[in-house]
This record gives structure tokens, sequence and C-alpha cells, in this order.
């Protein structure tokens, strides 16, 4: 674990800056949090949760700071840079927690030459916002991309602090460039979220018969389109040329697709085929793009008390669940789980173990 700050200022005490406020207190008690927000409830009700150790003014709690982050909306950072610029320290370090980096590193330039700046972006969150509903697990094995400002050079050695903040959150981190970073928030993230929208409005123009008879597909690609504007609005203007690169590529596709499928069968079978191929080597057991964690697959049956007897026995063998996720289930049927294990040893034994204890397990995937 790199050497971490002794005091920590999150900017924006919301779902992301409780939360990591949260995951901060729990892991390094010793360090100090202090918290600001423009909405003073906002930063009470974090203290109050234990998020934070103390409060006060942005200035304030900047001025304090070893390590500052930025945990606001895209459209309050270049104000608050310019905050930063007059109250942090010399030798500080200051990150964010913006979903686009190209722009945030632009506005980071009026910091001055004294105070270090890498963009970060946590790939996590959830449906509801506010720290009321802050979770210290929130980061639990998600990507975090850092974008360090030009002329950092190796983080571990330059801003060593951001890899603590990172790893301490239970994320993990992973260094790229900021053009590159935005181009594959676009790609995997911001074209999903213009897919669900259009897939729902090309439902809507169909007819209301057609959206009556929706099923587990359609609802599944469009569960995102209910994400407000408020949110996507500035994520998109600040990251529209990737944006807008993505979706000419994408209509390039389609537009092959619909050709395939009026004229050549052979190569609509190749495109679904290498689909297919790619998909089954995404990594599915962390949050964001990394290498995977070791699988496991367990049949429940739809009764009381049913994960609980799962998550016992793998504790009772001694092993370390890394992440888990319902894959399905069928009401007074039965679904199935995902087990997410750090080493292909350690979902091996999972296996052995929930075999003996009566349960149906397998092994997926080479992780």
């Amino acid at each position: 674990m790199p050497p971490g700050p002794q005091t920590v200022a999150i900017v924006g005490t919301g779902l992301i800056g409780a939360s990591l406020g949260l995951a901060l207190r729990r892991r390094a008690p010793e360090t100090a949090v202090l918290g600001a927000d423009a909405d003073a409830a906002h930063a009470a009700e974090a203290l109050r949760l234990g998020a934070l150790t103390g409060t006060g003014s942005t200035a304030e709690v900047l001025a304090s700071a070893d390590l500052a982050v930025l945990a606001t909306p895209l459209d309050a950072l270049p104000a608050l840079m310019e905050l930063a610029a007059a109250h942090v320290r010399p030798g500080a370090l200051v990150t964010d927690v913006g979903s686009v980096k190209g722009a945030v590193l632009d506005a980071a330039r009026v910091l001055p030459q004294t105070v270090r700046f890498v963009g970060g972006h946590p790939m996590a969150g959830a449906a509801v916002g506010g720290p009321e509903h802050a979770d210290p697990l929130l980061f639990e094995n998600a990507v975090w991309a850092l974008c360090p400002s030009p002329g950092l050079g190796d983080l571990a050695e330059s801003a060593p602090e951001a890899l603590w903040m990172v790893e301490t959150a239970g994320a993990r981190p992973v260094v790229l460039d900021a053009d590159r970073h935005d181009l594959v928030a676009a790609t995997i993230s911001h074209l999903p979220q213009l897919l669900a929208v259009a897939l729902v409005e090309t439902a809507a123009e169909t007819g209301a018969d057609a959206l009556g008879l929706a099923a587990g597909g359609f609802r599944d690609m469009t569960r995102i389109a209910g994400s407000p504007f408020s949110m996507w609005g500035p994520i998109l203007r600040d990251n529209r040329t990737a944006v807008a690169d993505v979706l000419a590529s994408f209509g390039d596709r389609v537009g092959a697709l619909r050709r395939s499928i009026l004229d050549d069968p052979t190569a609509l079978a190749s495109a679904f085929e290498h689909a297919g191929q790619t998909r089954a080597a995404l990594p599915s057991s962390s949050k964001g793009f990394l290498a995977p964690l070791a699988d496991v697959v367990v049949w429940a049956d739809d009764r009381p008390g049913f994960l609980h007897g799962l998550t016992g026995t793998v504790a009772a063998a001694g092993l370390n669940l890394k992440d888990a996720e319902l894959l399905r289930v069928r009401a007074g049927e039965v679904g199935t789980f995902r087990f997410g294990f750090e080493t292909a040893a350690d979902a091996d034994r999972a296996v052995e173990a929930l075999t003996e204890a009566g349960y149906r397990a397998e092994r997926r995937g080479e992780g």
C-alpha cells in the first residue's frame, strides 16, 4: 500500500463523496477526512454517518488537505478548480471523480505548479444519490481510472496518495491517458446510454403494444434509459467529440448489419459469431474493464435462507468472496449466482466445499 496523507478533503458529499469517506474511515481510521458541500445538509449527514471527521467551508477544507478530492458534478469543476488554485497548499495533490477526463485536465491548468493534479474516475455508482445512500463497499473491485496531468510521470513516485486512495477504497487503479480514457468511456458507457434511449424511443414509435410485450432482453438492454439528463447532459457535452466518433462507427456497423440481413446471411452469421466470442472474453467479475476474477456459478433454490447457506459455506472454508452477482431468478423455481474469487485455486476450493455441502456449483471461465 502506498503511503497515505494525514488529511483528506472531500468537496461534494453526495453518494460518491460520502461513500469514499466511509471507505477511507473504515480502512484508514487514523486519517482525517474533512468534508464540504454547497448543500450544508449533505455535509452534516455525511458527518453523522461517520464518513467525515469534520466539516467546514470549501476554502477551509481545501487549505487543510494533503489530498483534495473534488467529488462534485462536472459543471461545478471549473469554478472549483479556481477555488482550489487559491487555497490548496503547495505540495498537495488534487483529484476528481468525473466521468470525462480531457475537459477536467483542461480545467486543472489553473492550479499552480506547486500543486499536483491526477484526474480520477471511479467506475461505480448507484441508481440513487445523496449521502444517505452512501456505501463503504461501493468501490469494492471497481476500476478507478487515474489520468495524470502532463509531466507527472510514474504515479507511484509522483502521486502515491492517488494510489493509496484508490486501494484504500477497495478499488483497482488503472492509469491511462485522458484522451484514451474518454474514448473508452464513450464506447463502453456513453454509447450504451444513448443506445438505450434510442431503443426505447424506437419501441415507443412502434406502439404501446410493443412496450407491453417487451421481455427480458429488451428490459435488460434499456435499464439505463431512465438515467436523468441532468447527469448525462454535461457528460455528453464534455465528451462530445469522442461520443460523436463512436456513434458514427456504430452507425456504420448497424448499416452493415442491415445490408447483411438483406443480402449476405454469411456475413451476418460471421458477425454473430465474432460478437459471441468477444462477449465471452469480457471480464464478468469486476466492475469495469480488468482481468476477471475466478468465477463460480451456483444454482440456487428459491427458498428463504438459501443465500445465507451459500455464503456461510464459503466462509467456513476460509475463502474470501471478492464479488457476488445474482444472474437470474424465477419465482418458485431455481436461480443462479455468480461468485468471484481472487485466484483459480480459491475458486476450485469453493466448488469443492459447495459440492460437499450439497450445492450444485461449477467453475466458469479461465480466471
